[in-house]
């Protein structure tokens, strides 16, 4: 098993725990830090939408959370129920922490999971580095004043 099905394994544990009463559509991320650990997260939503929290942030808190500070690579699946795979892109939210807490060679790689055949496909091209960059990312918050 390579690294991405296992991270794939993992972020499918994660969906399991999803709590999404009213959107229905579940999340599980898993995130690799460089010491080989793997810290999974799922989406936890709230009747205040503004208060929910994605899978990618929840996995990163759970690391940071640990000590570590220094990432590889995060798979993400999702779906409207367990039988169900969609494409899962991190949300502007996400994607600023990802940018913030993950190096420049992080793997933004985008891991796709199919239920219905277990295939999995590492798109890892344009697609994936546009929707990272649709949001102007502040970049580990140099540009942030301390005064």
């Amino acid at each position: 098993m390579n690294r991405y099905e296992t991270l794939i394994e993992m972020a499918l544990e994660a969906r399991k725990l999803s709590y999404a009463p009213y959107s229905k559509f579940k999340v599980g991320a898993a995130l690799l830090a460089k010491n080989t650990m793997i810290y999974k997260g799922c989406n936890i939503e709230n009747a205040s939408y503004g208060l929910t929290v994605c899978a990618e942030r929840v996995a990163i808190s759970n690391a940071i959370s640990a000590g570590k500070r220094e990432f590889v690579a995060m798979a993400l699946v999702g779906g409207k129920n367990m039988t169900q795979q969609n494409d899962v892109f991190p949300c502007g939210a996400c994607r600023q922490f990802l940018a913030e807490h993950c190096s420049d060679d992080f793997d933004y790689t985008l891991i796709l999971w199919s239920l219905d055949t277990r295939d999995w496909e590492n798109k890892n091209a344009d697609t994936v580095e546009a929707v990272m960059k649709m949001i102007n990312i502040v970049k580990g918050g140099e540009d942030i004043q301390n005064d």
